[in-house]
């Protein structure tokens, strides 16, 4: 139990992981999410970078069909479905790391907080591309990051708490054109 604990950052003196916090793009777009409703209703959604879930569970109370859930961190995939749970959610469905693999058929990808760095702004970015060619609407929630690619249209703005340091920040929720 301590080495997993370790691995997954939960230990004493273990930073949080990447999951456990609830980011400012996140909150962001899944209170887009849930004040537009129609963007997901009936719909299979995919939530890109998804860690505790917000985001996918937003979707699913709006009333998305089918929520396909990703996350690099094996810890957060298991997270996910207690939160699903917690929130009586039954459509959500982790599917873990999707960057390497097929674009799974789906409507609308929302991805919050997920060009962090550069690394994972290289394996994002041509990834929600090619959502978007393939007919995906793509929605982008991020505080406006470096890594935040040019030529997204600005869809909203939200003043959240970030949890990190207890204090209200500003966040844009992005579309690809």
């Amino acid at each position: 139990m301590e080495d997993e604990a370790a691995a997954g950052g939960v230990g004493p003196g273990q930073a949080s992981p990447f999951w456990a916090a609830a980011w400012v793009g996140g909150q962001g777009l899944a209170r887009h999410v849930l004040d537009h409703p129609e963007l997901v209703a009936g719909r299979t959604v995919l939530d890109l970078g998804a860690g505790s879930g917000l985001v996918g569970i937003a979707a699913a109370l709006a009333g998305a069909t089918r929520v396909l859930a990703s996350d690099v961190d094996p810890y957060a995939v298991a997270v996910m479905d207690l939160n699903a749970a917690a929130n009586g959610v039954t459509v959500l469905e982790p599917v873990g790391d999707v960057l390497d693999a097929d674009l799974p058929e789906v409507d609308v990808v929302l991805a919050g907080d997920v060009f962090y760095d550069l690394t994972m702004a290289d394996r994002v970015r041509p990834w929600l591309f090619t959502a978007w060619v393939r007919g995906a609407t793509v929605l982008v929630g991020d505080p406006g990051r470096s890594q935040l690619p040019s030529g997204l249209v600005e869809v909203a703005g939200y003043d959240v708490v970030d949890s990190g340091v207890d204090v209200a920040r500003r966040t844009t929720v992005w579309r690809l054109p």
